[in-house]
């Protein structure tokens, strides 16, 4: 170990400090969700990183994923020849998002959906759900949101949708505050084919990630917004509602088509907000230039990477790599973290990064923790329960900042135990 772990340990309680400042009711706060999730964070963080977890467990669980990315990619393949071949692959033309790792997509949204009919993921969101109640004691619902985010994306919404309606603010909050701080199974699996090329054990580590991430969530959800009211389900286990289709097969089709939308959502999405930041950097770079007279230009990118250079230097960074990984995760904000994991393949190829900055970096890009996700996630909500609207609108950009800093401190946790001796994470 050396004494970046340490600055990563004090980047964690100084994240803290950070949102007990911003915090909109500093007397009302609960400590003990607060502490719990803290110490089960440590606790994951602690097991993933140590020999049995690291080389034991998820060398398993990585193989394991590498092994369905192979499978999700004959599909492509067959469509679409060489240009789903990946790049370290004989006749591959270099790397295509849309056509080597997009349509991975379908192929985990179609399989999620069948583990959903056959009972599987329900039995491990509920496992979730039961513990994070009774370590947090917060809502049955919220809890039960939490634990579905490890798996799902917006649609975690729906499990609780009976629960939406009388759910109070703080509850809401962690509602959005999970869903952004966390990344779904099908969009994992797209950043793994975007990374496995740099980065071999990429999947298991997005997957410690995506588990630490959640009582991250409950962390600065809390913390942000604390409870002043009396959740309906406090102290009581909520099951996930799930309308379950009629037929295996129906599941598939129903599964596919759902990952068809997504990726026509992520290709919109990009399109438009890579194109509309490009257009800020033209007004930004222009004048830049003429206040500077052409001496110096200024990017978003840029301004991002200022704001979260000492985000980047407390998470356990190097401040030799601390700027162009605070360019990586700042950017994520405006960009989604699609564009930013691309950035993070580019930085570990051309050697920007090191390996420990690099696993750093992965852990706090695993979140939707972006405007655009923002806007979903909210208007799923008050699509179901229009009167909630005032409330989620109030709480909503505490719920960005939230799942910020609980992503940050996600990589924090990976920067305190990170010590490139296990053989999954060297």
């Amino acid at each position: 170990m050396s004494w970046y772990n340490g600055l990563s340990l004090l980047g964690i309680l100084t994240f803290i400090m950070f949102a007990w400042v911003l915090s909109e009711n500093r007397r009302a706060l609960r400590w003990k969700p607060v502490l719990a999730g803290l110490i089960l964070a440590l606790a994951i963080g602690a097991f993933l990183f140590s020999p049995i977890g690291g080389t034991v467990v998820f060398r398993w669980i990585n193989g394991g994923v590498l092994a369905l990315i192979s499978a999700a990619s004959a599909g492509a393949r067959f469509l679409f020849g060489p240009l789903a071949l990946p790049p370290y692959e004989e006749g591959s033309i270099g790397f295509i998002l849309m056509f080597q790792a997009l349509p991975t997509i379908v192929f985990f949204s179609a399989f999620i959906a069948l583990l959903y009919y056959f009972g599987v993921m329900s039995f491990l969101v509920r496992i979730f759900a039961w513990v994070f109640t009774r370590v947090f004691r917060t809502s049955g619902a919220e809890s039960l949101t939490t634990a579905s985010n490890i798996f799902v994306g917006v649609e975690s919404i729906l499990t609780v949708k009976p629960h939406l309606a009388k759910m109070t603010r703080s509850e809401l909050h962690l509602v959005l505050t999970a869903g952004m701080a966390t990344v779904a199974s099908n969009v994992m699996a797209l950043y793994v084919s975007m990374l496995q090329n740099q980065f071999h054990e990429i999947a298991g580590h997005l997957i410690s990630a995506s588990l630490l991430s959640a009582p991250a969530a409950v962390v600065f959800a809390k913390i942000l917004v604390p409870e002043r009211e009396q959740p309906e389900t406090l102290g009581l286990h909520v099951h996930p509602h799930y309308e379950k289709e009629d037929s295996f097969i129906e599941a598939i089709i129903n599964g596919s088509t759902n990952g068809m939308k997504l990726i026509f959502g992520i290709v919109a999405l990009l399109l438009a907000v890579i194109g509309l930041v490009e257009l800020l950097n033209l007004i930004l770079k222009s004048a830049s230039a003429a206040l500077t007279d052409g001496a110096a230009t200024f990017s978003l990118e840029d301004l991002m990477g200022y704001i979260f250079y000492p985000f980047t230097i407390m998470m356990g960074i190097e401040p030799s790599q601390a700027f162009s990984a605070a360019r990586i995760v700042g950017e994520r904000i405006v960009l989604t973290e699609v564009a930013s994991y691309g950035h993070l393949a580019q930085a570990i190829g051309d050697g920007t990064l090191d390996k420990r900055s690099a696993i750093i970096v992965s852990y706090a890009l695993c979140g939707f923790a972006h405007f655009a996700s923002l806007a979903i996630f909210a208007g799923g909500i008050t699509a179901i329960v229009p009167e909630k609207t005032k409330e989620v609108a109030s709480v909503a950009f505490r719920a960005l900042i939230s799942a910020n800093l609980a992503c940050l401190m996600t990589g924090a946790v990976a920067g305190l135990f990170y010590t490139g001796q296990s053989v999954l994470f060297s």
